[in-house]
């Protein structure tokens, strides 16, 4: 049998410009175990995801702010103080980046989301004074959320409610906050383009990037299990 997965998204199932990589519709559809997307994008992205490939939603979103596995959601993190944060950024001067549209954070319940072209160190700059967040670098936004909000405490709550044990996940991602996911799954890759907190992190780097990469790990695992 094929173990559960649980899959980054920005980096991880996507092609080097960023696009959803069509092979997820190929390899994806027909894995026999479960499957968790877990992202730092907002609640409906992974939602989505999972809803077109046909798969049973099972999400962790905004780094593990939002937790939804079949029907139930658990939501942490305090967004007021993300919000504060946010506040004082702008009132000196900073910009989250977005535009006036701000897609980034319409639907985001639980952090806020800062553009990677944003001041990074005024923004740590204040988030540090507050002294109740963390930024985190996803390599696609500054995450500005509650410390004790991470992936991996979300994967933990995910596999409470699917009755499996945290460590008989693999896991596949590319960034800082995919970290904590690999610390509590029993096996862990990191694409060959992950930044360097993951590389670290992993069990294992493989020699492809982006997608490629995920497609060569998932194509190691079916061999494994035939």
């Amino acid at each position: 049998m094929v173990p559960p997965l649980v899959l980054d998204i920005d980096g991880t199932l996507t092609t080097p410009t960023g696009r959803l990589d069509p092979r997820v519709f190929e390899l994806l559809p027909e894995w026999d175990a479960p499957v968790v997307f877990a992202t730092g994008k907002a609640f409906p992205y992974p939602v989505a995801l999972a809803s077109f490939l046909g798969r049973r939603e099972r999400v962790i979103a905004e780094n593990g702010g939002v937790v939804y596995v079949d029907g139930k959601t658990t939501i942490v993190g305090d967004p007021d103080a993300a919000w504060a944060v946010v506040e004082a950024f702008r009132e000196r001067g900073g910009d989250l980046g977005w535009g006036d549209g701000d897609t980034a954070n319409r639907w985001r319940e639980t952090e806020v989301a800062v553009s990677i072209d944003a001041d990074e160190a005024l923004l740590r700059e204040v988030a540090a004074a507050a002294g109740d967040v963390e930024v985190v670098d996803t390599g696609y936004a500054y995450h500005v959320k509650s410390p004790d909000v991470s992936k991996g405490r979300g994967l933990k709550r995910a596999a409470e409610t699917l009755g499996i044990d945290a460590v008989d996940f693999v896991a596949v991602g590319d960034s800082e906050n995919d970290v904590s996911t690999f610390e509590v799954v029993g096996e862990s890759y990191a694409v060959a383009n992950a930044d360097a907190a993951a590389r670290s992190a992993a069990d294992v780097v493989v020699e492809s990037a982006h997608m490629d990469g995920t497609v060569e790990v998932l194509a190691a695992l079916r061999d494994r299990s035939a």
